[in-house]
């Protein structure tokens, strides 16, 4: 415990992953994915009803917290009572990263996509990102017992905290000014899209992939139980 090197690896999975939080959540996937969906001759619809482009990311994003609701418990399980918690959360990671590069493709005119096709691959690959960066942050937190003592431990959080706020307010001050330089905003948002999934990816790579260092379970599921089942009691409770 207490290990710098392994310190540094966690705490620089904050730095990777908030950029997703800045880039993409917060500045620029709503507006985009209002865009796409303006652009499009035919309103979305949904059980014979309009979805006006305002409300389509919105809808996104609760529908992967929804999800997340009744997945994170089990993830929960998994981290807590296998040797799995590494290999999860780099997994979950880099789903979340690649899907985020993904939305690189996604534009307007693609009409291979049929009508409405962009709005509804980009509002797909969203609510994957978002539910991936809840999952492994899932298995990024249960490794904070694993790497400091208890008195190390506010201020091992504080120091992951912190740098997420750094990188990611570096990345999207970056795009920012990417933005306000290129005359195609569209590629500027699509690039400055890219860039937060190939920030979360290399980053992650270079840090709590190298760094981290795999455990055995931290517990013993109660005799009688599955994953599965303990997964689901929590949920209950």
């Amino acid at each position: 415990m207490n290990d710098k090197r392994e310190i540094l690896g966690w705490t620089m999975y904050d730095w990777a992953n908030s950029a997703f939080s800045t880039t993409v959540v917060t500045a620029l996937l709503g507006p985009y994915i209002i865009a796409l969906a303006e652009s499009s001759s035919t309103p979305l619809m949904l059980f014979g009803f309009p979805i006006q482009p305002a409300a389509i990311f919105p809808a996104a994003t609760s529908l992967s917290v929804l999800l997340q609701v009744f997945f994170l418990p089990l993830l929960g399980t998994i981290a807590d009572y296998t040797n799995l918690k590494k290999r999860m959360m780099m997994t979950f990671a880099y789903i979340g990263a690649i899907t985020t590069i993904l939305l690189f493709t996604i534009q307007a005119d693609m009409p291979v996509l049929g009508t409405n096709g962009a709005v509804l691959l980009a509002s797909l690959l969203a609510i994957i990102a978002n539910l991936c960066f809840g999952a492994a942050i899932v298995f990024y937190n249960a490794f904070l017992p694993d790497i400091a003592t208890p008195d190390q431990r506010d201020a091992v959080s504080s120091r992951g905290f912190a740098y997420g706020y750094l990188g990611g307010g570096l990345l999207l001050l970056a795009n920012l000014g990417l933005l306000n330089f290129m005359e195609d905003t569209g590629l500027a948002v699509r690039i400055s899209l890219a860039s937060a999934g190939i920030w979360w990816l290399a980053f992650t790579y270079l840090f709590p992939q190298r760094r981290l260092k795999a455990r055995e379970a931290a517990r013993q599921l109660p005799e009688g139980s599955t994953l599965f089942s303990h997964g689901i009691r929590q949920i209950m409770h």
